[in-house]
């Protein structure tokens, strides 16, 4: 009797998940198709916007491009993908600007992780769906992405160029005053790399400052030196002056030793007066 019930109990199992699998299956007869007819419907084919298939370098409308050959995107590729080369150029301001030369990608070792879109500091990288990069050849699937020419470094306006030029006369000005002569007395050795420079008057400029500061704070440190050793301002005992004596040979040391010794005597003597004023109260 029992497995009469037992049989009849997985007939019933059975029979519900049969009817279970046909309703899935009839289901799947109304729901709209998504496989694709390629390549027949290729010109109105609905490919994922997010669907990575080959990176490209953006263009505007002039055809301009934000990459400034920073490398971010190079040094972050896992797969040693992209290869970047710069050139510098000069503005015309006269400074030196760093442009992309060629960015180089090779598609055939892409993972499409994106980290080098989503690091891009200027926003100049992105994803296309166009998934059709078949190819004979690997060779192929390195692609210059920078495929535009280069235009051409903006001229200046009126305005710039004339703040350049009064930039410019400044510059001059200012070298001519320090060539002029020195502020102070420069030894031999200064006078030489001076002369050395004499094809630059912008760098000989340059080091006449840099000898002639160099010459004053040494000589307003000798000038200290000689003024803390000329006569002590308090009197100091007898191990103050051996210490003293002891450094004779460096006249600097031996004026910081001055110093700290005559700021401790005055300490001393103007402790040892608090206290006498102190018991003449008392």
């Amino acid at each position: 009797m029992g497995s009469i019930k037992d049989y009849f109990s997985s007939l019933g199992s059975g029979v519900a998940s049969l009817i279970k699998g046909m309703q899935v299956t009839g289901k799947e007869f109304v729901t709209p198709k998504i496989t694709e007819r390629y390549p027949e419907n290729r010109d109105n084919m609905n490919i994922s916007q997010r669907f990575r298939a080959v990176l490209e370098l953006k263009y505007d409308q002039d055809g301009n491009h934000r990459c400034i050959a920073c490398g971010t995107c190079e040094r972050n590729c896992p797969n040693g993908t992209i290869s970047i080369e710069s050139k510098m150029v000069e503005t015309w301001d006269g400074k030196k600007k760093k442009k992309l030369d060629k960015y180089i990608y090779d598609l055939g070792s892409c993972t499409f992780c994106q980290l080098c879109v989503t690091t891009c500091p200027t926003d100049a990288l992105d994803f296309s769906n166009d998934f059709e990069q078949a190819v004979f050849s690997r060779a192929k699937l390195v692609k210059q992405l920078n495929y535009l020419p280069e235009k051409p470094e903006p001229e200046p306006t009126p305005e710039q160029r004339a703040k350049l030029e009064a930039e410019k006369a400044a510059k001059a000005a200012a070298a001519k005053a320090a060539a002029a002569g020195p502020a102070v007395e420069l030894d031999e050795k200064a006078l030489k790399a001076i002369e050395a420079a004499a094809g630059d008057p912008e760098k000989q400029a340059k080091l006449r400052a840099a000898f002639e500061k160099a010459a004053r704070l040494k000589a307003e440190k000798a000038a200290a030196a000689k003024a803390a050793a000329a006569a002590p301002a308090v009197e100091l005992d007898d191990k103050a002056r051996k210490a003293l004596e002891a450094a004779a040979g460096d006249p600097e040391k031996q004026a910081k030793i001055r110093a700290a010794l005559e700021k401790a005597a005055r300490l001393k003597a103007e402790k040892a007066a608090a206290n006498n004023d102190t018991e003449n109260k008392n």
